[in-house]
C-alpha cells in the first residue's frame, strides 16, 4: 500500500482540485481529506457518510467550588485569561493545566471536550474517510493523525493499494501529520511571487522529514516567467516536475456542479495535463 499526499505551502493553489481528479483515475484507492480545518474534498466528491465519530482532541478546565478556597492562584497563572472572578470560560481555556498543577486544594481538574467529527464516508469513486475540527479548536494535528490512522486500518482491511491524501494547506502541525511515513509529496504551486514563497517553505518542511517530494505548477499559463523560475528552480534541486496544469474555466464549472474536472470535461486542456501526471505519479511510487 502506498500513500501520496497532496500538499501547497498555501492555500487555494488547487490542490483539492488535483486530488478529486486523481478519484476519478485511481482504481483501488481510499481518499483522505486532511485539511480539517477548513475540509473541502467533499464537497466535489459528495459522499454518503456510514460512520460519525465525535472526536475529543481537546481539554478544558473545571472548578469544584466544594473544595476552591477562593485564593486566586489560578487566576493570577493563567496567561490565556480564561479565568476571571473564579469562573472559567472555556472558549478561551487552551488546557494547559498549569491552574490544575498550581491549585493548593486541587480544586480544579481538566476534562475533554468535543473538538470535532470524524467521518467514514463513500463516494462515487470509493471510500472518503475525513473530518472537521470545531471553530477555534486548536488540535487539528492530532485530528489528522486520527483520520490518518483510520484511512491506513480500513485500506489493509480492503485490500487497496494507494491512499490520496488531500493534505492540510501551509507548514504547520496538521501538515507534519499528512506527510509523516508518505512515501511520496505532491506539492502544488501556482505561478505567484507567494506561491513561489510558499512551495519554497514547505518544501524545507518535506526535506526536513526526509519525504521524496515532487511538483506541479497549476494554472501555470498566468505567468510564464514566473512558472520558468519555478521550474528551474525545481531543476536545480532535483524535484521532478510532474505536470504544468494550464489556467482552465472549466475546472470552476466543475466545482458549481460539484464534479472533479476528469467528469466534467475529460478532453480539456486541464484534464489531459491531469491524465499525465497520474502515469508520472505511477511510475514514482
Amino acid at each position: 500500500m502506498k500513500q501520496l499526499t497532496i500538499i501547497s505551502g498555501k492555500g487555494g493553489t488547487g490542490k483539492t482540485t488535483l486530488a478529486a481528479a486523481l478519484a476519478s483515475l485511481a482504481e483501488n484507492c481510499i481518499m483522505v481529506d486532511c485539511d480539517v480545518d477548513a475540509p473541502d474534498l467533499h464537497i466535489i466528491l459528495n459522499p454518503k457518510v456510514k460512520e460519525k465519530e465525535v472526536f475529543t482532541g481537546s481539554k478544558f478546565a473545571t472548578i469544584d467550588y466544594s473544595k476552591c478556597n477562593e485564593c486566586g492562584k489560578c487566576e493570577e497563572v493563567c496567561r490565556f485569561n480564561a479565568i476571571k472572578n473564579l469562573e472559567i470560560h472555556s472558549s478561551k481555556c487552551e488546557g494547559c493545566g498549569l491552574c490544575s498543577y498550581i491549585c493548593p486544594e486541587k480544586a480544579i481538574a481538566l476534562e475533554s471536550r468535543e473538538s470535532g467529527y470524524l467521518y467514514a464516508s463513500e463516494t462515487r469513486f470509493g471510500p472518503l474517510i475525513h473530518a472537521e475540527l470545531n471553530m477555534g479548536e486548536g488540535a487539528s494535528g492530532k485530528l489528522v493523525s486520527f483520520v490518518r490512522t483510520i484511512a491506513t486500518n480500513l485500506a489493509e482491511n480492503l485490500h487497496r493499494d494507494l491512499i490520496i491524501i488531500d493534505g492540510s494547506p501551509g507548514i504547520g502541525c496538521p501538515v507534519i501529520a499528512s506527510i509523516t511515513g508518505i512515501d511520496m509529496a505532491l506539492i502544488v504551486t501556482e505561478p505567484t511571487i507567494s506561491g513561489f514563497h510558499d512551495f519554497y517553505r514547505i518544501l524545507k518542511v518535506t526535506r526536513h522529514f526526509n519525504v521524496f517530494s515532487t511538483l506541479c505548477i497549476n494554472k501555470y499559463d498566468i505567468n510564464l516567467e514566473n512558472s520558468e523560475k519555478i521550474e528551474e528552480y525545481g531543476n536545480k534541486n532535483n524535484i521532478p516536475i510532474l505536470g504544468k496544469i494550464p489556467y482552465d474555466e472549466d475546472i470552476i464549472d466543475a466545482m458549481i456542479e460539484r464534479k472533479n474536472i476528469l467528469e466534467y470535461s475529460p478532453d480539456g486542456k486541464a484534464s489531459a495535463e491531469i491524465k499525465k501526471i497520474w502515469k508520472r505519479i505511477n511510475y514514482f511510487i
